[in-house]
């Protein structure tokens, strides 16, 4: 991987705020990148579980699908001038998040030139077991 796309990716993730918010950061192995989302108690949505918030593993999910995008889309001296609007993302929240890191990838089943398809699993301890699961569909730019 080039210098430039890695400066790239962490101009694009710098500049949302919410992933601040979150904490949420990429780490890649190759040209794999895996989304991680450190554990911090303001992320529980449920106390007496406790829990992850629904909304911030749906998130988790959302913005690990688009930047899995967008670095898949990303060449020797591409720049990124907008990022993939969401169409739909269905969720499937296959059990609680424990308050303990998370993970994510996402595989994008279809990428055009107007359309996205992108599958996107979350774990804590082990990638065979899934926390949370999601499919989403972009507009691209």
């Amino acid at each position: 991987m080039t210098d430039a796309r890695e400066e790239t990716l962490r101009g694009l993730t710098g500049g949302i705020p919410y992933l601040q918010f979150l904490g949420m950061r990429f780490e890649r192995s190759g040209d794999e990148l895996t989304a991680v989302l450190p554990f911090t108690p303001h992320l529980i949505g449920n106390p007496v579980i406790p829990a992850l918030h629904g909304g911030v593993t749906a998130a988790f999910l959302e913005v690990t699908a688009i930047v899995g995008l967008v670095w898949a889309g990303l060449g020797e001296g591409v720049q990124v001038s907008a990022l993939p609007k969401t169409i739909d993302l269905t969720v499937d929240y296959l059990r609680a998040g424990q308050p303990k890191d998370s993970f994510a990838r996402a595989r994008i089943n279809r990428s055009g030139r107007r359309y996205a398809s992108v599958q996107v699993e979350a774990w804590q301890d082990d990638p065979a077991r899934l926390f949370a699961q999601g499919n989403g569909h972009f507009l691209m730019p």
